[in-house]
């Protein structure tokens, strides 16, 4: 079946998360959670550790109990069906295949437990093995084969049942780097190829916004944004989002709004942002979030232009490779900066920021990921 047709196939494997509630004893893992999933997307659940993203997967498969709240799949409830009879299928992070089992074995499992006949499940199992790159592995023990082998034969057991849903628990975490990014390219070409509805729970950042058409951040069980990751990246609602997607320094500053523009202070520096920016900015106090390559080096005293030129100090300096990385003391704060020139220990520099790179909140707001 093509993917287009597929995906309209499925058009009621949507899912609708209203309310949602759970708690591990007396312990809130998930409060209040709305969230909707399109037909044929693919979303990705971040955050950091104890967030609650592994809850609310486990919570969608029914794995984990809810306290209250609704989870419906093309419109009906079913929160209170066994994972078996919720049209959905999830890869663990551990893969829990059956190391006694062949590849045939463990991805027609599920196929055996509805049953399909030996024939039809190998037929299927070929058919599979051929779209994951494991043609000709059908009698092989998977416990002869190497991590990202074993990954693509846990996304088969999951596919064979054909679910409108597929569910993916850190399936990646296990691997190591290089084939981590092979199979975050194979994964999303086989979710775009088939056009089923996929949620996919991970910690990296990279791997969310490489993999994903929308990003759910998740924040103490609550969801702190929702959108595309250029979006997330770009525009974060919060210092917490902000910070979280990598805009890890911090700079104080104070903000005057004016007629069209924001003049914009940061210890001896000034800057005036014009326009619907300078408008949309907190007055008073507040913090600005931006990444490390943002900045860069220049003079203490050069011209700021449409920029914000900090007066600092050299704090430290190494040398990863490519760019040297420097601590700069700066506005009674350290922050990161990645730039080609070398500069000594203990320099006088200008830290250039973009004012318009700037991702500015209330000073009140200042948060951190746990």
């Amino acid at each position: 079946m093509r993917a287009g047709s597929q995906a309209m196939s499925r058009a009621g494997a949507a899912i609708e998360v209203r309310g949602l509630h759970v708690a591990y004893g007396g312990t809130k893992v998930l409060q209040d959670v709305d969230l909707d999933f399109a037909p044929g997307t693919f979303t990705a659940l971040l955050g950091s550790s104890g967030c609650g993203k592994t809850t609310l997967l486990r919570a969608l498969s029914g794995f984990v109990p809810i306290e209250s709240g609704s989870i419906a799949v093309g419109g009906k409830d079913v929160a209170g069906l066994p994972p078996e009879k919720r049209g959905m299928a999830m890869v663990f992070q551990s893969y829990a295949l059956w190391p006694h089992m062949t590849v045939l074995q463990n991805i027609g499992y599920g196929l055996k437990l509805r049953g399909v006949s030996k024939s039809d499940i190998a037929a299927r199992v070929s058919s599979l093995l051929e779209m994951l790159g494991l043609a000709g592995y059908e009698d092989r023990k998977v416990t002869a084969m190497s991590g990202g082998q074993r990954q693509r034969v846990a996304l088969g057991r999951a596919l064979a049942i054909d679910p409108g849903i597929l569910l993916l628990d850190e399936p990646l975490s296990n691997l190591d780097a290089k084939i981590r990014m092979t199979m975050r390219h194979e994964i999303r070409a086989i979710q775009q190829r088939l056009g089923v509805t996929t949620i996919h729970v991970t910690h990296d950042r990279e791997e969310a916004m490489t993999m994903a058409d929308r990003l759910v951040i998740m924040n103490a069980g609550h969801i702190a944004q929702i959108g595309t990751p250029e979006e997330v990246y770009d525009r974060p609602n919060s210092a917490f989002v902000a910070n979280f997607m990598g805009a890890e320094n911090v700079l104080p500053l104070h903000v005057a709004p004016g007629e069209g523009s924001a003049a914009i202070t940061a210890g001896e520096a000034r800057g005036v942002l014009a326009g619907q920016a300078g408008l949309e900015l907190p007055a008073g106090e507040a913090l600005a979030y931006f990444r490390d390559d943002v900045a860069s080096l220049d003079a203490p005293d050069a011209a700021a232009g449409e920029d914000l030129v900090v007066p600092g100090r050299i704090a430290a300096r190494s040398y990863p490779g490519g760019l040297y990385r420097y601590r700069v003391e700066a506005a009674g704060r350290q922050i990161t900066v990645d730039h080609a020139t070398r500069h000594e220990p203990g320099a006088a520099v200008g830290l250039r920021i973009p004012l318009s790179r700037l991702h500015i909140f209330p000073a009140a707001q200042a948060s951190t990921p746990a």
